[in-house]
């Protein structure tokens, strides 16, 4: 096996799949990545056993093909390391590979191809075609809700469900909840829910560049696909029961608060400084047309903002999560933003109050 190419052209590919690589590993072969050379298409794969990430590059002359794999962490600290525009020649001989640039030259050992595993090619029963940018869109409005290292390993991800071609993700971490629709149809006929983990949606919304290029998505029953013109990637998908999601929204909240998002979060990110750092709960104290918001300490430290709102209706006292919130502004967009409630114990409702958004995020009380 032997090819030259360009520094540039190999380090964008080889960085998003050496992402993928865990630093640590049970099985040597995963800490490396897989390269396969045909005439003049260059492949390059990582995985740990739940992602896969195949990169693909076109060289400007081609080479001797052959396959060959090599050490993720140290190729990608090489290539980094060498001046831009310079080209590197890659030569594989008695389990070495050698590459040479300019006066540079490295030798890394390999493993042998043939070892390195892939993710079983199952079957997939939907597909559909969306811009890159769109669903780039749908993970980063919700991403933050997932839950970390949950027990409950099901909330460790996002729903994706396509009900009646509309396409909804959903994530939850118990405390609050993130949803966020695909505004036009997919063309899918059947139903289907899946669970994409954690890392999956981690590393695919890292290679949605591309706004207005396409993505086709292929679910299945145990994998997820995505395909673009530089990438495939797969993810194993979590075998769990989402909760029922319909379930957390609030069904009639009467109490709608519309406000400015830049002042509303201004005013939380001021008084989240005098939170209790271990709760971090917040007190907003509803009147006619203002919002009160109160935090206090251990230390007995107390912040207070007073912010102008659209609201008229009851007087209302009710806790929450300060980041919650912040996690919450920090995704909306628009001018405004509308938080409907029904009283001290029920979750309150976000989401922007124009009529055409595509996002609605939950959030559960406090009590303080």
């Amino acid at each position: 096996m032997k090819f030259t190419i360009s520094r540039d052209a190999l380090l964008k590919p080889l960085n998003l799949v050496a992402g993928v690589v865990e630093r640590r590993q049970t099985l040597p072969i995963l800490a490396n990545v897989l390269m396969v050379l045909e005439e003049n298409h260059l492949s390059l794969t990582g995985t740990d056993l739940e992602v896969e990430l195949v990169g693909r590059v076109q060289l400007e002359a081609a080479g001797e093909s052959g396959e060959v794999t090599v050490p993720a962490r140290k190729l990608v600290d090489i290539c980094r390391s060498l001046p831009e525009g310079s080209s590197i020649e890659f030569d594989v001989k008695d389990s070495k590979v050698t590459a040479r640039s300019g006066r540079s030259r490295f030798t890394l050992a390999t493993l042998p191809a043939r070892e390195f595993p892939n993710i079983e090619d199952s079957m997939g029963t939907h597909q559909f075609t969306v811009k890159q940018g769109q669903l780039r869109r749908l993970i980063e409005r919700t991403a933050f809700a997932m839950a970390q290292q949950d027990v409950r390993y099901y909330l460790n991800g996002m729903l994706w469900d396509v009900k009646a071609g509309k396409l909804r993700v959903v994530a939850t971490d118990g405390h609050r909840l993130a949803l966020c629709t695909l505004p036009q149809k997919i063309a899918v006929d059947d139903d289907l829910q899946v669970i994409l983990p954690r890392k999956g949606v981690l590393e695919l919304a890292r290679l949605l560049l591309e706004d207005d290029a396409d993505v086709t998505v292929v679910l299945g029953s145990n994998h997820m696909r995505a395909t673009t013109a530089g990438f495939t990637f797969t993810s194993k998908l979590v075998d769990g029961k989402f909760p029922d999601y319909q379930r957390v929204l609030p069904r009639s909240p009467d109490k709608i608060v519309v406000g400015s998002r830049l002042e509303l979060r201004q005013a939380f990110t001021r008084t989240a400084i005098l939170s209790n750092e271990k709760y971090r709960g917040v007190r907003l104290k509803l009147v006619e047309n203002t919002l009160d918001i109160i935090a206090n300490n251990p230390e007995q430290e107390e912040a207070e903002e007073t912010v102008s709102v659209e609201y008229e209706g009851e007087a209302l006292e009710i806790g929450f999560n300060v980041s919650y919130l912040l996690d919450v502004l920090g995704v909306l967009s628009g001018e405004k933003i509308r938080l409907s409630l029904a009283d001290p114990a029920s979750s309150a409702l976000l989401e922007e109050s124009e009529e055409a958004g595509d996002s609605v995020y939950v959030v559960m009380p406090m009590r303080l």
